[in-house]
């Protein structure tokens, strides 16, 4: 079992910028597919971005051209680079190790014991 952990979280003014953290950890940690979400309380969770091994990714409409994934394989950990930050962005962001092979949008996100904690994002106008 793969465990993550989110860092980086932090309140900002809108047109800031973050750079999230996701620390891949356990055995075996070779992540084929890593996912950013974001949650705010009473909505439905939102896939922000993927990252497969081979280095190819997917974003939401809401922040491509903002937002870039990124991987350090020899760290194990997957950023989320956010600039331009609008107050709309504001939610708590997990990152989510997927297991299964295929890493599609289509598939949604893994099950929740996949998933970290989460790191808090606030963006004030």
């Amino acid at each position: 079992q793969v465990q993550v952990q989110e860092s980086g979280g932090d309140s900002v003014q809108a047109g800031g910028s973050l750079k999230l953290a996701c620390a891949l950890s356990g055995h075996p940690v070779n992540p084929v597919c890593v996912i950013w979400f974001r949650h705010v309380s009473g909505t439905e969770r939102e896939e922000v971005a993927r990252i497969r091994k081979d280095g190819s990714t997917n974003y939401a409409d809401s922040v491509k051209g903002r937002f870039t994934i990124s991987q350090d394989n020899a760290k194990n950990i997957v950023y989320l680079q956010m600039t331009n930050l609008k107050p709309e962005d504001t939610a708590m962001y997990h990152c989510a190790n997927d297991p299964r092979v295929r890493c599609s949008v289509d598939d949604g996100l893994p099950p929740w014991n996949n998933w970290g904690r989460g790191t808090q994002v606030t963006v004030s106008s």
